[in-house]
């Protein structure tokens, strides 16, 4: 099925659920019943690929593009550290174990001076496949990410610092809401909070977004509120 963002209707989750299919079946089975609300879904089966192809995940990743879900594959940058080398062999892992078609690049740098680094890294995601780039800065980069990828995040962290959070910086207008991510997590139980979340993710001109009760070291093991109320 081809993916077309534009029938699906706004606003679009983003949802990295770092759970194996075994553990969760439930979560998965709900996310690809889910598709038509999903902007993509973060594969990330051990910080990146694994050390091996896993089938339960390969499966996951399969009825997920059926569906007709972007399904990205996870790749930590350490923030311009880890050498290009080594982030360019988790997405062809990624490509070839479970035949991703897009890439999530965790902890990219906000520095103009690491441009030419994720430059190169878009490139080769682009070769590996990748028809859709997200680059998770996890607050506002530099004006020239945006000409690298198809997505940015910039907001990743706890709903305290989230509902007080500065409005975005006046450069985001130049571009549709639909190219900014928001990812919130320790949001509190309730239809409010949730609805809150949404509000504010809209007022800061972030078009895909998700937010999820889950806390602490590991807050990406639980569906977004907007997914667990839907049953």
């Amino acid at each position: 099925m081809t993916h077309r963002p534009s029938e699906k209707k706004d606003p679009m989750l983003l949802v990295p659920l770092y759970e194996h299919p075994a553990e969760r079946p439930e979560a998965w089975e709900r996310l690809i019943r889910s598709a038509s609300r999903l902007h993509s879904v973060v594969l990330n089966p051990d910080s990146g690929p694994g050390a091996a192809r896993d089938e339960r995940f390969a499966l996951v990743a399969e009825r997920l593009r059926e569906a007709g879900v972007p399904v990205l594959g996870y790749a930590d940058t350490d923030y311009g550290r880890r050498p290009h080398a080594a982030v360019v062999q988790d997405l062809l892992r990624h490509r070839d174990w479970y035949a991703t078609d897009g890439a999530f690049l965790d902890q990219a740098s906000a520095d103009p001076d690491l441009l030419p680094h994720y430059g190169r890294l878009a490139v080769a995601a682009r070769a590996a496949g990748a028809s859709t780039l997200v680059l998770n800065h996890g607050v506002h980069p530099h004006p020239g990410y945006a000409e690298l990828a198809d997505l940015l995040v910039t907001f990743e962290g706890p709903w305290d610092a989230y509902r007080d959070a500065a409005a975005a910086p006046s450069w985001t207008a130049d571009h549709p809401a639909q190219r900014f991510c928001h990812l919130v997590y320790a949001v509190p139980p309730g239809a409010l909070a949730a609805r809150l979340a949404e509000e504010l993710a809209a007022e800061r001109r972030a078009g895909v977004h998700c937010a999820v009760p889950g806390s602490g070291a590991h807050p990406w093991g639980t569906l977004p509120y907007a997914l667990e109320a839907a049953g």
